[in-house]
């Protein structure tokens, strides 16, 4: 079988990583890959969101199932365009794709199916805007409706800090077209999680659960980022939470995209807070988190070709998929500057002395090779994942790890995981 990971983060290294692992895949490919990919799959140099030259590759190389793994192309309508040649493809189309390219729609889908939300008001004229503010107490919650890479939301505690945040996104535009409509929303009091699960179209299993930590610096302080880590097991998730997240928000979800006649194949990624009154949906993805598919991946004890293959063709089991009972851990080497400009071009030593550390993966993310050598090329450039009996060990694990690795300007957050290894003792 030959398999193609759209893609070229840390999250299609996790993926490239545990297809791999299946005896039945001849050939492996990724577009455009990254050095920690190479090792496992052939790379080919074209971009992720390059609709025509994917589907180019998948003709050339007779690619029986692609994984894509960045939301763009999904929205871009990369699935539609495979399915229309009669190419299985592990992904939302297009339409359903809106799940997570349009946080509008997004709303209205849990407006007409009872799913249970945050209160929210759209808007597209600053006018608007500042009107719908009056219908919200401090702090208020301003989202860009469109993709905005993981930091189109503003937690505003005033309401000239919401001020600022509408004329950010609809007159200074500073998220381009994905900010020409936003979302001010009701501030939920509760605690975060992120469920995932598989979907054929009819059928939702559920994967599980990771907790993600967005905030750049130690406690959650600092700007939104796309993401410094996650955790995974949830200790705050017991089985009576997660089978009322099934229930409430995982199933109705893809049967109301069904009903609605967009049927939903791939990953469904609900962004939930859990308050008082239950599960609440914050937002969806359309495609496994990053990095919580770098905790996710590691744990996952099933065949993820067959899963996908599942899925593409519409047959998915309702039985449970197997994962392994360890927790794991994953914290993000980020360079200096980020979430802002980062200087690139930087070697990166000491990966191979961290990958000798038991229960520990490092998936590449910002990553080019220069001259032989591994240098920085992103914003988020690693993911040092480790896998221990319990969340403790995993995360003493990981750090261990991540001390072995240097480049300059090497920022990451040394909290993840520790309120959650906290709780489990």
């Amino acid at each position: 079988m030959n398999i193609l990971v759209v893609g070229g983060g840390g999250r299609e290294h996790a993926l490239v990583w545990r297809l791999a692992q299946t005896a039945a895949v001849e050939r492996l490919f990724a577009a455009p890959g990254n050095p920690g990919i190479a090792r496992e799959a052939a790379c080919v140099d074209v971009a992720a969101d390059d609709v025509p030259g994917i589907v180019g590759l998948v003709e050339r190389e007779r690619i029986d199932l692609t994984v894509v793994g960045p939301e763009a192309p999904l929205v871009a309508g990369l699935a539609d365009e495979l399915r229309a040649r009669g190419r299985l493809v592990f992904g939302p189309s297009r339409a359903a794709a809106r799940l997570e390219g349009s946080k509008a729609w997004a709303k209205a889908l849990c407006e007409r199916h009872a799913i249970p939300a945050a209160r929210s008001v759209t808007a597209d004229e600053m006018a608007d805007a500042v009107k719908a503010l009056d219908l919200f107490e401090p702090p208020y919650v301003i989202k860009a409706d469109g993709l905005a890479a993981g930091k189109g939301v503003v937690l505003a505690e005033d309401r000239s800090a919401a001020l600022d945040a509408l004329e950010d996104a609809l007159e200074r535009r500073v998220f381009g077209v994905a900010g020409g409509t936003v979302l001010i929303e009701e501030f939920l009091e509760g605690w975060e999680v992120s469920a995932f699960a598989l979907s054929d179209g009819e059928r939702v299993v559920p994967l599980g659960f990771a907790q993600d930590h967005k905030r750049v610096g130690d406690g959650d302080t600092g700007p939104n980022t796309g993401g410094m880590g996650a955790y995974a097991l949830v200790p705050s998730v017991d089985e009576a939470l997660a089978e009322r997240i099934r229930t409430d928000v995982l199933e109705p979800t893809v049967e109301g995209l069904a009903q609605d006649g967009v049927p939903y194949v791939g990953v469904v990624y609900a962004g939930l807070m859990v308050t008082a009154d239950g599960p609440k949906v914050l937002e969806y993805n359309a495609r496994f988190g990053d990095p919580e598919a770098q905790v996710l991946m590691p744990r996952l004890d099933a065949d993820l070709v067959e899963l996908c293959l599942a899925c593409a063709e519409g047959r998915l089991a309702a039985s449970p998929i197997a994962m392994r009972h360890e927790a794991g851990v994953t914290v993000v080497l980020a360079s200096g500057g980020y979430p802002g400009p980062s200087e690139t071009g930087l070697e990166i030593s000491g990966l191979a002395d961290a990958e000798r550390v038991g229960g520990v993966t490092v998936f590449h993310a910002g990553t080019a090779e220069r001259r032989g050598r591994v240098v920085t090329a992103g914003g988020r450039v690693l993911s040092v994942s480790g896998l221990g009996d319990t969340i403790a060990v995993a995360r003493e694990r990981a750090y261990e790890a991540v001390s072995r690795i240097a480049f300059d300007g090497m920022r990451y957050r040394s909290d993840i995981g520790a309120r959650a290894a906290e709780e489990a003792t």
